[in-house]
């Protein structure tokens, strides 16, 4: 059975430079026809995250510099300029289709250590409910590896893994994958369907393409082993054309990565057998009942905590007997966490001095045992 984009509730879009812009100046009709494309998934009901490249590139054009590789601080700087330009484009673009945008700004740390990841995963998820469309941009003004290296694909991977997001479209210069590199190669032939990603189709991928695009079909299935193994399906298509997410839709030629299991699958094997435990946090019975019904885990049920973890980690959830239950990703340090255990949620900013999280482990967060 073949996938389709309508099948999917949450995408995330990755959108390379050389997509967005040209000779410096932003792509304004291009930009405007995938707008459209937005629009018309979100009146669906799909929940839409953009991974948008193109802040260097435009900010090089405002700024006047030259074509050809940058100094680190160039980009930087480029970048400083770009995002701004960037971001207001999405939020015309967006706000004249009844949309809003909410800039977020990450590099790959950000979505690898869990204390960062925690906040990230939090704030776009808020911007998901109150309905605006989060447009995260690799933050170059500060990142150093992502400019030298380039691996923009591998960040939208690692934010759709990190949202739950059940879809990965990747805009490109090229329409899918190839058995060869198609510009070497005219006995190429086109591949609508990866199963899995293999030795023998890692072997198909090419070097980075052009010099906007810092990618290439490596870094893209580079995306796709890391996509596909947290339950999410992944699309290459060209971004060359117009409406570029209808003619996916349409039946245009792209590539499909299958995924054989679900995010949440994916993400809570991760957590329970993948994280090594940091503390331990027993509840009471009635909490246990809670959580049972799937219920996040607040401080009121708590009844003690021990080891020495911070928020991110993970902990076992022990029941009043002390058999564990479960284990999931702790929203507060256990300093914190033994301030707040056995108090209401409205107290916690009262006992801590800060507004923290409601809950001492959020559903999303935790794995039950068996018997959930």
């Amino acid at each position: 059975m073949m996938l389709a984009l309508e099948d999917h509730s949450r995408i995330v879009v990755k959108i390379g430079s050389a997509l967005l812009v040209e000779k410096g100046e932003l792509k304004r009709d291009w930009l405007a026809s995938l707008a459209d494309d937005l629009c018309r998934l979100s009146k669906r009901g799909t929940e839409i995250i953009v991974v948008s490249s193109g802040a260097i590139a435009l900010g090089r054009g405002v700024l006047g510099l030259p074509s050809g590789v940058l100094r680190l601080e160039e980009s930087q700087a480029a970048a400083a300029v770009g995002q701004i330009e960037l971001a207001q484009a999405y939020q015309e673009m967006f706000a004249h289709r009844g949309m809003t945008a909410g800039q977020v700004l990450l590099t790959l740390r950000d979505t690898e250590q869990r204390r960062r990841y925690l906040n990230a995963r939090a704030t776009i998820g808020t911007l998901l409910k109150l309905k605006a469309v989060p447009v995260i941009n690799e933050n170059d003004t500060v990142a150093t590896t992502e400019i030298r290296y380039g691996d923009n694909d591998r960040l939208a991977a690692r934010v759709a893994t990190m949202v739950s997001a059940d879809c990965l479209v990747l805009l490109s210069d090229i329409d899918g994958l190839y058995t060869a590199p198609p510009a070497e190669n005219p006995l190429a032939e086109h591949i609508p369907v990866v199963e899995r990603i293999t030795p023998e189709i890692e072997a198909m991928a090419g070097a980075p393409g052009s010099e906007l695009s810092r990618g290439g079909m490596k870094t893209k299935i580079e995306a796709g082993k890391i996509a596909t193994g947290a339950g999410t399906s992944m699309v290459i298509a060209s971004g060359k054309r117009l409406h570029p997410l209808s003619a996916i839709s349409e039946g245009g030629r792209c590539t499909w990565f299958r995924s054989h299991s679900t995010p949440a699958t994916a993400r809570k094997t991760w957590i329970a057998g993948q994280l090594k435990p940091s503390g331990i946090v027993v509840v009471d019975a009635g909490a246990e009942r809670a959580l049972r019904k799937g219920k996040s885990l607040l401080p009121a049920g708590v009844t003690d905590v021990s080891g020495r973890f911070q928020r991110g980690d993970t902990v076992c959830i022990m029941d009043p007997a002390g058999r564990e239950i479960g284990r999931g990703l702790v929203a507060y340090d256990c300093d914190d966490a033994v301030r707040i255990i056995g108090h209401k949620s409205r107290e916690i900013e009262s006992i801590l001095g800060y507004s923290g999280r409601a809950e001492m482990i959020h559903r999303d967060d935790m794995v039950l045992g068996d018997a959930e």
